[in-house]
């Protein structure tokens, strides 16, 4: 069953198995309660903060990295396959739904192969490797984005790396981090103090 997944953002996801494109419309608008929200990020707050440990990879770009992606747990590709991040993959596994792709300045419409997860600790573990390992052309391509001392710095590298092709995805992260206070997680000394 195709669906139309309106609560991800434009992402694409350099060296994995393809690109994810996807838009952020229905989770601008969406009616989500603050509960649901502080319950998603109750939910994948602990490992995001381990992540954030073992490998400098901010809690709150992680955090809201997830949300926006995913209208905060709710699309289908993160309640049904636990895919966070809209990736896309080529495994035998692989589910195929519609979705809404940035491309040449306009969206369009394409049926795409998405990651499925066991778990959303495991999608957040691989967007995990993403970072750490880098692309297929590029193992330091988002070294930016672990070396950023604070949220802005890790959104805005996110933003020059090319991982979002949406021109607002750096605004739209730190709007969600700085909204719901996702900064407050990070560890790092200068991030709770250099916004």
């Amino acid at each position: 069953m195709a669906l139309l997944i309106l609560g991800i953002l434009s992402v694409q996801v350099l060296g994995w198995a393809g690109r994810v494109e996807q838009n952020n419309q229905h989770a601008q608008t969406s009616q989500i309660s603050d509960a649901a929200k502080r319950k998603f990020i109750t939910a994948i707050l602990p490992i995001a903060q381990e992540q954030q440990k073992q490998y400098r990879i901010l809690t709150s770009i992680t955090l809201a990295q997830a949300a926006l992606e995913s209208d905060w747990g709710q699309s289908q590709l993160a309640a049904q396959y636990h895919n966070l991040f809209g990736v896309k993959s080529s495994a035998a596994n692989a589910k195929a739904l519609t979705t809404k792709e940035y491309v040449n300045g306009q969206w369009i419409t394409v049926t795409a192969d998405f990651a499925v997860y066991t778990s959303w600790t495991e999608s957040i573990e691989a967007h995990t490797r993403l970072f750490v390992q880098g692309t297929a052309w590029d193992s330091q391509h988002y070294q930016t984005v672990l070396d950023a001392g604070n949220y802005k710095e890790a959104a805005q590298a996110l933003q020059t790396k090319g991982y979002a092709t949406d021109p607002n995805y750096a605004t739209k992260l730190i709007s969600l981090i700085q909204t719901y206070k996702l900064n407050k997680y990070d560890t790092l000394s200068e991030t709770n103090t250099n916004e």
